[in-house]
This record gives structure tokens, C-alpha cells and sequence, in this order.
């Protein structure tokens, strides 16, 4: 499993891409004890832009006991989970800087990111209702 990535997947999932350290780390857990699958294609995202590192490009920021995604760490996601027939190939300097050119994501890609991170919401937001109640 690729911890940058998974960092970044997991940021992009929460309203506004920030999240406690707490809710990261269980995230984390999660993910990593999925499978197979999620350690492959982390690493398959990862091979396309091998010089990642979230912080030092300023792709995540540390904020208040936790993490937040950037509009560039935002942009790079977006780049790494593109088709390559959908983006132009690029040098991996390039995918940390994704450009304006960048050819948007199909209609239903969007369509189906949405209806994932609509659900990842709603997940949260339960939590944290059961949570209010225990307290």
C-alpha cells in the first residue's frame, strides 16, 4: 500500500479534504487490512508519478491536530486516478504541477467519484451523530 496516496484518497473523501489525525489513522487501518486489491492499485497510482511526496510539494497541509488536502493536492489525485488516454502524457515533474490543460474527467467518472464521496459523507456524518448521542 502507498502511504501518500492513501492519504490523499482518504483527505479527498471528507467535506472540505480535512480530517483528524484520529479519523485518518482508523481510515488508514481500514484501508490497509482490505486487501490486496487497495495495496495494488495504490501502488499502480503511485508508479505514475514516482517522485510524490504530499508534504514538501505541498499537496497536504498539517492543521490543527490533523491534515488537509490542497487544491493541488487535489489536482494531482485527479491526474494519478485519470485514464491515460484521457490526460496527455507527462513527465513525473509535471504531475506533481498538473497544468490547466489537463483534460477534465468524463461525465461519468464524475458522476461515479460523486456518488462515492456522497456516501463517505453520509458515513461520517453518522458517526459523528452516534457519537454526539454516546457523549
Amino acid at each position: 500500500m502507498n502511504f501518500q496516496v492513501t492519504v490523499l484518497k482518504i483527505l479527498v473523501s471528507y467535506p472540505d479534504g480535512f480530517a483528524l489525525m484520529a479519523d485518518l489513522k482508523r481510515d488508514m487501518a481500514i484501508l490497509a487490512t482490505s486487501g490486496r486489491d487497495w495495496a495494488e492499485r495504490t501502488k499502480r497510482l503511485a508508479a505514475r508519478v514516482p517522485a510524490l511526496d504530499i508534504f514538501s510539494q505541498g499537496l497536504v497541509e498539517r492543521l490543527n491536530g490533523g491534515w488537509r488536502i490542497t487544491e493541488k493536492g487535489r489536482g494531482v489525485l485527479e491526474f494519478l486516478e485519470a485514464r491515460p488516454a484521457e490526460m496527455p502524457v507527462e513527465s513525473a515533474v509535471l504531475a506533481a504541477e498538473p497544468s490547466a490543460s489537463a483534460t477534465p474527467a468524463s461525465p461519468l467518472l464524475v458522476a461515479r467519484r460523486s456518488g462515492r464521496s456522497q456516501r463517505l459523507q453520509r458515513r461520517r456524518a453518522a458517526r459523528e451523530r452516534a457519537r454526539a448521542k454516546a457523549c
